[in-house]
């Protein structure tokens, strides 16, 4: 009797469960939706150039922009360790509190200063965004991982994109001012803030949060076997157990030649892709300057590249090929159109070209980062992926910063946008002759490889036949002697 009676209430528990997953779905999915609507974001360069702020070009690209890589340099390990000491929610909360900053900033501020100020919390908003693709592993089953992560990277992506229309609209159909704008913005991630206090706030996290209780026993034993000790050690002993040894496995698991050439390409082609990313609306408002705001198109191009981008992001994971041969060659290859695009960006007085190239570059690098993820993520443990994706993110910063500062820094050379993207051309030439010149070495080694597998299947059967005919002559041999 007992049995049946657990028997008829189980459906009823899995029924609560499902339907308790499902609204923590929709809750993070409208989240991560409307914490991305930000209308005026697209149109912060003209906004700072133009009568609003009336801040020199010189002022905005080597003074105020730098200060963003600077900032983003600063707090990234600290967000990285204190979103998962203290369970993502407090720096959400930290984030939201950031974008509103930002927007108070952008319409109360009249000095560098302050501009410098907004472009410090804008770093602190980028670092934080490991909170939110963070945060779904920690409520959901393991189960549910990759469900939850393609829901919620849909919603960002769909709340970008609509973001962006929206601005776009805004000022050419409404002939809405940037400033107006802005206060649409503000009002937006005020709500934002709002929706950040209802969310649900984890009792567990990756590296520091142990599991608790039953139904975590699967994940505390993980972490244990991890940490090198018994189920029974304490908190502080794990942690100081499991991060020392992830750090030393980083070491071995350099020498894995797929994850090592992804995690470059991650290093060096994400701190080129964001340093295009930065200065690309001071380019266009070199090419195209204009004093009607309705002319400003930077949101519909930021709209057309999103959906391009989660195009390509789809067909990426649906390209079957052996990467471990044709890593290198794809890299090449795709780095060189990005060159390419660099280069016709630069050299255009057409803002209609330039507006394309820059879409078709932030395409081709979302069409490689799925293909990257996976090649990383596929041999690794949750831990150690989200270990190595730090680290990636961390040394891609630091070769960010350096060539801010030597380039961009008014300090330094101090370059002006157009010679600044000739050297993000040749940054990106370079490096797709190392890849091409890499594809050609293991092109190179798998024939080499080969030559010698074929020989040996060309000489199996004339091996087979000697060995017949040593038969044969064996069995004639016994015979006329017996």
């Amino acid at each position: 009797m007992p049995k049946k009676d657990d028997d008829a209430k189980k459906p009823a528990s899995e029924a609560a469960l499902d339907q308790r997953w499902k609204l923590q779905v929709f809750y993070l999915c409208f989240y991560g939706f409307m914490t991305q609507i930000r209308p005026g974001e697209s149109f912060i360069t003209p906004y700072l150039l133009g009568a609003d702020k009336n801040f020199t070009r010189t002022e905005v690209t080597n003074v105020i922009t730098p200060v963003l890589t600077y900032s983003y340099m600063a707090v990234l390990v600290p967000i990285f360790l204190l979103t998962d000491y203290l369970r993502y929610k407090p720096v959400l909360v930290l984030q939201s509190l950031s974008h509103i900053s930002i927007w108070l900033l952008l319409v109360l501020g009249t000095s560098v200063l302050a501009m410098q100020l907004m472009e410090f919390f804008y770093g602190i908003t980028m670092a934080a965004r490991i909170a939110y693709s963070s945060y779904i592993f920690s409520l959901v089953a393991p189960s549910r991982y990759q469900r939850m992560a393609s829901y919620s990277r849909s919603a960002v992506l769909l709340g970008v994109f609509t973001s962006s229309v929206l601005g776009q609209l805004c000022v050419t159909l409404g002939g809405v001012s940037f400033l107006t704008l802005n206060y649409i913005s503000l009002g937006f991630v005020s709500f934002g803030l709002i929706l950040t206090l209802f969310l649900k706030w984890p009792r567990r996290s990756l590296f520091f949060n142990r599991p608790e209780g039953a139904g975590d026993e699967a994940a505390a034993a993980e972490l244990d076997k991890m940490a090198g000790g018994d189920s029974g050690g304490g908190t502080g002993g794990w942690r100081e157990a499991a991060l020392c040894r992830m750090l030393r496995e980083l070491g071995a698991l350099a020498r894995q030649p797929q994850l090592r050439l992804w995690s470059l390409w991650w290093v060096f082609n994400s701190a080129g892709y964001y340093l295009m990313l930065y200065y690309v609306h001071i380019l266009w408002s070199e090419i195209y300057p204009t004093t009607d705001n309705s002319r400003v198109y930077n949101g519909g191009v930021d709209a057309a590249s999103t959906l391009l981008g989660a195009g390509a992001s789809f067909i990426a994971g649906y390209v079957k090929i052996r990467w471990t041969l044709w890593s290198e060659l794809v890299i090449g290859v795709v780095t060189a159109f990005q060159a390419g695009l660099l280069l016709l960006m630069n050299t255009t007085r057409n803002i209609w070209l330039c507006y394309a190239a820059y879409v078709f570059f932030r395409g081709s690098y979302q069409f490689l980062v799925p293909i990257a993820t996976f090649q990383i993520a596929t041999s690794l443990s949750k831990e150690l992926c989200a270990l190595v994706f730090g680290v990636n993110t961390f040394f891609a910063t630091v070769l960010k910063t350096i060539i801010t500062i030597i380039v961009a820094d008014k300090r330094v050379l101090g370059l002006s946008v157009h010679p600044q993207f000739y050297v993000y051309f040749g940054y990106f030439t370079l490096l797709a002759v190392v890849y091409l010149l890499a594809a050609v070495s293991v092109g190179i080694k798998h024939s080499c490889r080969k030559q010698p597998a074929e020989l040996a299947l060309a000489k199996e059967p004339c091996q087979l036949a000697a060995e017949v005919l040593v038969q044969d002559k064996s069995l004639e041999t016994g015979v006329v002697q017996a």
